[in-house]
């Protein structure tokens, strides 16, 4: 028993060499590590950091006592508004996709020359009607007269003349000068389309067989004119028209379509009441 105090004795001699005196410890005297309360609190004070800088804070974040005096209801507690964005906390929007929101057209919808094709267009087929109408109203460049047309549709087969010539000329002139000013455009074209493929069934009817080509009653500038027509109404006037605030002027849809449908019918209910007759006799099956 006196041999283990022998020996716990020695070792803590050794380990108070080791470690040396008390006032050593950490460096500093005794006396400071048992320094009463107020001195370290003193010298506590002088070590911490007390500027802005020194705590690492940005100076251009506002302080919270600054927030809250700035929300009008915050500082009683009584707002029920949303708190709004500052500067500091904002997220700035996402950029505009191209075209939206500055008065500028979407890429999609830059239609290049296409407004000016149909521009041309429209002159050729309204040109075109507005010079044949004139020939069957005034006789201009050379043309019948409304006696001579009156004369030539009696005689070729054509009934109630005095109605049906003033119908086509109706047809070729008003339709002709509304498809060049771009106005009611599906109609007029409708118009046009109807007053062509009606002189395309009278000159297919005359004789029996495809009549493209013929010498005499030739349809192929009527089947190219019903083509133009037809076109037309189904790609609308373009944006150099009158009608260029209308959806038919650049994105025609049901209303043309529905126009189109209603021109075949009208000249096919025409042809049928004011001639008669079958125009596709002789044509593959039509015998």
């Amino acid at each position: 028993m006196q041999t283990t105090e022998k020996l716990t004795t020695e070792k803590l001699t050794q380990a108070t060499e080791v470690l040396g005196k008390p006032s050593d410890v950490l460096g500093q005297p005794a006396a400071k590590l048992t320094s009463p309360p107020e001195k370290l609190s003193h010298a506590t004070e002088r070590t911490l950091p007390r500027t802005d800088e020194e705590l690492g804070l940005d100076l251009d974040v506002p302080l919270y006592s600054q927030v809250k005096n700035a929300i009008p209801g915050a500082a009683n507690g009584t707002t029920t508004e949303p708190s709004p964005t500052y500067s500091f906390a904002s997220i700035p929007p996402a950029p505009a996709a191209p075209g939206e929101g500055n008065g500028r057209r979407r890429r999609d919808d830059r239609r290049g020359t296409l407004d000016l094709g149909l521009l041309l267009l429209r002159l050729v087929i309204g040109g075109t009607f507005i010079y044949h109408g004139l020939q069957k109203l005034t006789g201009w460049f050379h043309g019948p007269g409304l006696d001579g047309i009156r004369t030539s549709m009696e005689s070729g087969g054509w009934k109630h003349v005095n109605l049906a010539a003033p119908m086509l000329i109706a047809g070729e002139l008003g339709g002709g000068v509304l498809v060049v000013l771009g106005l009611a455009t599906p109609l007029a074209a409708g118009a046009l389309l109807a007053v062509i493929l009606d002189a395309w069934m009278w000159k297919q009817g005359m004789v029996p067989g495809f009549q493209y080509s013929a010498k005499t009653n030739s349809v192929e500038l009527d089947s190219v004119m019903v083509g133009l027509t037809t076109a037309l109404i189904l790609t609308g006037p373009g944006r150099y028209s009158l009608d260029r605030n209308r959806a038919w002027s650049t994105r025609p849809f049901l209303g043309s379509l529905a126009a189109f449908v209603a021109a075949v019918t009208a000249a096919i209910l025409v042809y049928v009441y004011l001639h008669g007759g079958n125009p596709l006799t002789g044509i593959g099956p039509f015998k």
